[in-house]
């Protein structure tokens, strides 16, 4: 059960012109949106660096920014948004059913990634999630193959999406219809398996 509950139609006119703002046209706004105008002037703040985080200003490509958005919120457990990313970008982004799998259950040695950006993207959204830093050996590995722009969107991308996590994971936003479960997503099988044979984390 939502411990807030997402505001539901009709929507004071402040409220829907919000939502109007947050929300693609043609599209119904989602429950994270409906939470966050229960705070109208936090979500008016929000919205201009969320339009940003997912805009064409980000110096990292869609694909890039896919891969540090769920794997973020993979590690931090919160089905709800990782759900709303694979539904929606997953494609867009090109990712395959096993690097999806790899993002939820696996690591940056699963066979599946081939290109050393995207294993770095990873080992940096994990030095992240359990250091809150990233060690000296792997920011020259990530300076060597980045921009100090795209270093720097980053570093907040993969902050943004905890500040997003823990709020959708902590307000019990109720899943989106159609939206993957982490259970539907199947770990690596023995072709997927990392290069040095051994498996991901669960």
């Amino acid at each position: 059960m939502p411990r807030i509950t997402p505001l539901e139609p009709p929507h004071p006119t402040d409220v829907e012109e919000r939502l109007a703002r947050m929300t693609p046209a043609g599209t119904a706004p989602i429950a994270l949106f409906r939470t966050l105008v229960r705070n109208l002037p936090m979500a008016g703040a929000m919205s201009g660096w969320g339009r940003y985080e997912l805009g064409r200003d980000l110096t990292l490509s869609l694909r890039e920014r896919e891969i540090v958005i769920d794997r973020t919120c993979a590690r931090c457990g919160c089905e709800y948004e990782w759900g709303v990313h694979v539904l929606v970008f997953a494609d867009r982004a090109g990712l395959t059913a096993p690097q999806i799998s790899s993002l939820t259950h696996g690591g940056p040695d699963d066979g599946c990634w081939t290109d050393e950006r995207e294993r770095l993207l990873i080992r940096a959204v994990d030095a992240l999630h359990d250091t809150s830093d990233v060690d000296d050996a792997l920011w020259a590995r990530l300076a060597a193959a980045f921009t100090e722009p795209e270093l720097l969107d980053l570093l907040m991308l993969c902050g943004w999406y905890h500040a997003i996590s823990f709020t959708a994971t902590a307000a019990r936003v109720p899943l989106e219809p159609g939206a993957p479960r982490f259970a539907d997503v199947r770990r690596a099988g023995p072709a997927d398996l990392r290069v040095d044979g051994r498996g991901g984390p669960p």
